[in-house]
């Protein structure tokens, strides 16, 4: 007895323990029971032993293994059976990167066919997977809920970027809801439809119909989507809201081998620019998966500008893409055209890496070409974009960049301009391109040649430009010759493009040598040399300073904001003799003494043009010429400059303000304010006032010229000194003495007088006396002028009245009546003379030397006709 009890014990304790022993060991052989079932290569594996709870079967985790790459990582499961089997995993992991190494299996003559069979075998089943990842798309993620019975299936997908919820009874699949959030759309794409399959799961459904509703960039309605099949054929339609052409219209045909897309059409309207053409598809073995199938296809694109119509094809294939190894041909040819601009292309090309990261590199032979005219004026001849060997990838542009361009303009000339550079998996803000430049043309305006070089490199978010060299052998317009001028860097022009500290800087020289001008004027050999820094080139300040030989230097600064340019100069105190190289040898004007200085602020923007104001001061200048001195002028000139007018005296009158001009006459005080427009208006007139100068012994002023001109500026003659008149002037054959005073009406802007109803009287005596042998020469001639002339003799004149005009030839005439008391051989006879005087007063200045300057001005400034005579008669005689 006692060794049955022990037996019976020990049977106890086997039961007891043997359960007990196989649920802490799950870990240990469950995974080596499942390789009996699992596919040759597979197998599981448990970091942490599954644990038994009164009603559920807990799993901590579990990994499903192809060789060595994890196909899929189950975290936190718990199967329960409440009313029927319930699994909830806290999160699945799936690697799609692994399922090409799963090993093929042969189809067993027991497994299910039909859908009813496979719907059949399913169990009661609730399943929840709060995150569910399918690698390498982790943006996709969500929550999945399935319901499954063997009558219906249901399924609810939730995630932050798609969500789906679809049932399926028997054949008969309904999408209730399917909305996907791609990056950066405005609106999700959204999705529902009804759909039939068929009995046997080896194919596509037999019929169906499904709408979706989605937003595309560039087109500011909503796009539909309508898809429509019954049996192995259907059609694919997608339209704009309100637009009745088709986007995209695809017949299809599906059978057992291929997939079939034939004369379909697209429309597409690329920022005015409107595409449209025919597609064609052929996918072969595509039941097989994407993977085996074969896919060949042709895309024509259908464009028309100025220059007439323009085709192109893209053709596929035969080739595959893949999710590991994709091997697609591909080439673009043919030609588009938009308004006057046509572009060739012949671009044969090889897809090739996974769908996750494709890389298209271009063959021999790649080559992009284009000629027209992209703004009215400016003329492409061609541009080429060799492209052989460069290579596209989500990583950037590798390979070798070229572009050659020659255009013209027709007004600024031709140029030929080339780059050529090397991209190490460049994009924007990424990877490196380096490059270099060079090129040369004709600038038409000013006659010269110019030319250009430089390289730079762009790497990740850094700009630079290493080097510049950039000029003209000349430049050449009107009066003035400048040579050679060339702009060259001082410092590396750098942008960096980081969001959080943007920075651009760089620093520049434009050097010429000499500038002549016709007239023999010379400016020395100049510099400008300045220096940028800000956040971009877009916004950034501006200083330099400007000098050729001893001018300068003129400091400049500003600032640039991306839609105007505003600034300050400075012209610091300088004496005035350093312009004499301005100043032509034919001149014969030495500048002496005086200073300048100046300050001007300007602004520029493409609305306003260019606007400048500020002042100029010369002070004590003295200026010395072989006939004339001019000694203590001061200068002071404030001004604005807006749309081609110059508002002169903007804070106080432009004031001139002259010791004296040493001349045969000479003149001292010389004051002159002015004020105004120029160009000048009816609304803003330009005024000369204040013009005063003390010369002959008395003074001439003039209260206000006004330009437009409606009355005359009054020119008043103030106790002139006959005498030092007679003296300047220096005629042999009389002399005079007494004071002259009038007024002279003085025009600009008449068609027939500079000065009309002018008169001359004398305030005080005068005298007159003719030179003796003159009265006697005239006597002996003339018995009867002579008896006149012996009165004239000597005459104290006690009033006078002269009548004055001057036409804009230039011809005076005086009209005098003189009353006085001639006094010859102690006898006093009263003397009524009548006098009229007609001469050029043209012919006058010239003999005094100083007055070619003055007619010069007159010519210019008032109203005379293109003929001029040197008197009355012989113009008489021309008209």
């Amino acid at each position: 007895m006692k060794g049955k009890y022990k037996a019976a014990i020990a049977l106890l304790l086997l039961i007891i323990l043997l359960p007990l022993t196989l649920l802490m060991t799950l870990a240990q052989w469950v995974p080596t029971l499942a390789g009996i079932w699992l596919p040759v290569g597979t197998r599981i594996a448990f970091e942490q032993s599954p644990r038994l709870t009164r009603n559920h079967i807990v799993i901590p985790d579990l990994r499903y293994l192809v060789e060595d790459c994890e196909i899929a990582r189950v975290e936190n499961a718990t199967l329960s059976h409440p009313s029927r089997w319930k699994l909830e995993v806290g999160a699945l992991d799936l690697n799609t990167a692994c399922l090409n190494k799963l090993p093929q299996a042969e189809q067993s003559q027991a497994a299910p066919k039909t859908l009813a069979e496979w719907q059949s075998m399913l169990p009661y089943t609730w399943l929840t997977i709060d995150r569910l990842t399918l690698s390498p798309w982790q943006q996709w993620q969500g929550k999945l809920n399935v319901s499954l019975t063997p009558s219906m299936q249901e399924i609810t997908y939730q995630g932050e970027q798609v969500k789906v919820r679809g049932k399926l009874r028997g054949q008969s699949l309904t999408i209730s809801e399917f909305e996907l959030h791609l990056p950066q759309a405005e609106q999700p794409i959204k999705l529902a439809g009804e759909f039939t399959l068929p009995l046997i799961l080896d194919g596509a459904p037999v019929q169906g119909h499904a709408q979706a509703t989605f937003n595309v960039p560039q087109i500011p309605s909503l796009v539909d989507a309508d898809l429509d099949w019954e049996d192995n054929r259907g059609q694919l339609v997608v339209m704009a809201r309100g637009n009745p052409d088709p986007l995209l219209d695809l017949p299809w045909q599906l059978t057992a081998e291929q997939l079939t897309v034939s004369d379909g059409r697209w429309h597409w309207d690329l920022s005015g620019l409107p595409l449209s053409g025919r597609v064609g598809v052929k996918v072969e073995n595509w039941q097989q998966g994407l993977e085996s199938a074969t896919i060949s296809g042709r895309l024509n694109i259908l464009t028309q500008g100025d220059a007439g119509k323009g085709n192109a094809v893209l053709t596929l294939g035969p080739g595959k893409l893949s999710m590991d190894n994709s091997a697609m041909p591909l080439q673009l040819t043919g030609e588009a055209k938009h308004n006057d601009l046509i572009l060739y292309a012949i671009l044969p090309a090889q897809f090739t890496g996974s769908l996750a990261d494709p890389q298209l590199t271009f063959e021999p032979g790649a080559l992009l070409r284009s000629r027209g005219r992209i703004i009215d004026s400016l003329n492409i001849d061609e541009i080429r974009w060799p492209l052989a060997g460069v290579k596209l990838s989500q990583k950037g542009v590798d390979g070798r960049l070229q572009a050659i361009l020659k255009a013209h303009e027709n007004e600024m000339g031709d140029f030929v301009l080339h780059l050529d550079g090397q991209a190490n998996d460049f994009l924007a803000d990424k990877g490196l391109w380096r490059w270099r430049y060079w090129g040369d043309g004709h600038f038409t305006p000013m006659n010269a040649r110019w030319d250009v070089a430089g390289k730079g490199e762009w790497r990740d978010s850094a700009i630079e430009l290493t080097a510049l060299s950039t000029g003209f052998d000349k430049l050449e317009y009107g009066t003035m010759l400048v040579s050679k001028p060339r702009l060259v860097l001082e410092h590396p022009v750098r942008w960096q493009r980081d969001e959080t500290t943007p920075h651009f800087s760089g620093a520049l020289s434009l050097d010429a040598q000499q500038t002549t001008f016709s007239g023999g004027s010379v400016l020395p050999p100049s510099t400008l040399k300045f220096s940028v820094d800000g956040r971009d080139p877009t916004f950034f300040q501006f200083k330099g300073d400007l000098h050729a030989g001893k001018i300068g230097p003129v400091q400049v600064n500003g600032r640039w904001d991306g839609e105007r340019l505003r600034g300050q100069a400075w012209w610091p105190k300088q004496s005035l003799n350093v312009f004499q190289p301005l100043v032509p040898p034919d001149w014969k004007m030495n500048l002496r003494e005086g200073e300048l200085y100046a300050q001007v602020a300007f602004s520029a923007a493409a609305g306003q043009g260019f606007e400048a104001g500020g002042h100029g001061v010369l002070k004590s200048g003295s200026v010395w010429m072989p006939d004339n001195q001019i000694n203590g002028a001061d200068f002071v000139l404030p001004f604005r400059f807006s749309e081609g007018t110059w508002s002169l005296g903007t804070r106080g009158p432009v004031t001139l303000r002259i010791a004296e001009v040493v001349n045969q006459v000479t003149a001292r005080n010389i004051t002159a304010d002015l004020q105004g427009d120029y160009p000048w208006s009816e609304d803003n007139p330009l005024l000369l006032t204040n013009v005063s100068t003390d010369v002959l012994g008395g003074k001439i002023t003039m209260q206000q010229l006004r330009m437009p001109q409606h009355d005359p500026a009054l020119l008043r003659v103030q106790n002139i000194s006959a005498s030092e008149l007679i003296s300047a002037v220096n005629p042999k054959q009389f002399t005079m003495s007494g004071p002259v005073s009038g007024a002279l009406p003085f025009w600009l802007e008449n068609e027939k007088w500079i000065i009309k109803d002018g008169w001359l009287t004398n305030p005080g005596p005068m005298t007159l006396r003719i030179d003796k042998d003159t009265a006697d020469a005239i006597v002996k001639d003339n018995m009867v002028a002579g008896v006149a002339i012996n009165w004239l003799r000597y005459m104290e004149i006690s009033r006078s009245w002269t009548k004055i005009n001057v036409d804009n030839l230039g011809v005076l005439t005086m009209q005098a009546a003189i009353k006085g008391t001639s006094r010859v051989d102690g006898k006093s006879n009263a003397v009524n003379l009548n006098y009229t005087h007609e001469e050029n007063i043209f012919t006058l200045w010239r003999s005094l030397r100083y007055g070619d300057n003055l007619q010069a001005w007159l010519e210019q400034h008032a109203a005379l006709p293109e003929a001029r005579c040197p008197t009355g008669k012989e113009c008489e005689e021309q008209r």
